[in-house]
């Protein structure tokens, strides 16, 4: 854990580069898939928020945010690419030891950390406890259908090391029909590197 937060601390001056200008097209696609699905009543709350891609696009729906990320120095980069929201509060905290309580939140979001986490099914349980019943998960991921030329890139750094998981867009349906999710919808949204869109709702 201490490795891979020296990582993303260490890459959080850098992090912008790869989201708006090597995989804009997939970021940009992904943002317009999800963003009809807050609303300005809503309370939100964002598990690794990074630099603030989706902070940005959820606290322009008018949404309550509170943005989390387990890197400071991430939390600290998307404070100031999200100084002109007022209706954002950041917060450092562990995806997978979340400190709200049970059925908090209208809406949670994790953008593209799932395939990072040694124990990703402990951190979707806490994203499903804190949001309210009937009310929706948002998850999303990288795919890798197959080697491209940045993963190999990363590969060639060591970056590669910090992803537990390689997901394919089926292999990523059939990762929440393990884990007992029933009411999913997904969205493959493609781009340099692919993403896929799992939107769960919470039974009461």
């Amino acid at each position: 854990m201490r490795n891979e937060k020296f990582f993303w601390d260490y890459v959080s001056s850098i992090y912008d580069v790869f989201v708006y200008v090597i995989n804009f097209k997939t970021h940009n696609n992904l943002k317009k898939q999800i963003s009809s699905l807050f609303k300005p009543n809503d309370f939100v709350l964002e598990c690794a928020c990074g630099t603030g891609m989706f902070t940005k696009m959820i606290a322009s729906r008018g949404s309550k945010l509170i943005a989390t990320d387990f890197s400071e120095k991430m939390v600290q980069k998307a404070e100031i690419n999200c100084k002109a929201y007022k209706n954002v509060h950041f917060k450092i905290a562990d995806i997978s030891k979340l400190e709200f309580e049970d059925n908090s939140f209208d809406k949670v979001v994790a953008g593209n950390v799932i395939h990072l986490l040694e124990e990703p099914k402990k951190a979707l349980e806490e994203l499903i406890r804190v949001c309210k019943p009937r009310c929706k998960i948002i998850v999303t991921t990288y795919i890798n259908e197959k080697e491209n030329v940045f993963t190999k890139i990363l590969g060639k750094f060591g970056a590669d090391s910090n992803f537990k998981r390689k997901f394919t867009f089926s292999s990523y349906e059939q990762f929440f029909t393990d884990l007992g999710c029933r009411n999913v919808r997904y969205i493959k949204v493609d781009g340099f590197i692919p993403c896929s869109i799992a939107i769960i709702e919470k039974p009461e």
